[in-house]
């Protein structure tokens, strides 16, 4: 049976991403993110370049939006926390991508836009 949220587990559940932008956040190249998705919750883990691990959890909020909390322990040994809204979409190749905007919550301060694709084996 489909629901609202069948698209987006379909583009998200059990793949991983890559940086693709991400130019005022932590996370770039060598980060990379797991997603999983039940429902309309949604988890990930984290880690790789200044990343030593992070976790994620959220929600499906429309047919190709959603929602997340994260938070991560740095190389450096910073613990850092915030929020993000981002787009589900696809590329020209039929790749998965993710657009954000986001901001600190804890840790840091200010925000940022980025964005993801997905890492195809």
């Amino acid at each position: 049976m489909q629901t609202a949220f069948s698209p987006i587990r379909e583009r998200l559940h059990d793949r991983r991403f890559a940086v693709a932008n991400n130019s005022q956040g932590l996370s770039g190249s060598g980060t990379v993110f797991h997603y999983l998705v039940e429902d309309d919750a949604i988890s990930s883990t984290y880690q790789g370049g200044r990343i030593r691990t992070g976790l994620q959890v959220g929600r499906v909020t429309g047919p190709d939006t959603i929602e997340l909390l994260f938070q991560c322990l740095t190389m450096e040994g910073q613990l850092l926390a915030g929020w993000s809204r981002g787009t589900v979409g696809v590329d020209h190749a039929g790749r998965t991508t993710l657009a954000f905007v986001w901001g600190w919550l804890s840790g840091a301060t200010g925000g940022g836009e980025s964005s993801y694709v997905e890492v195809v084996a």
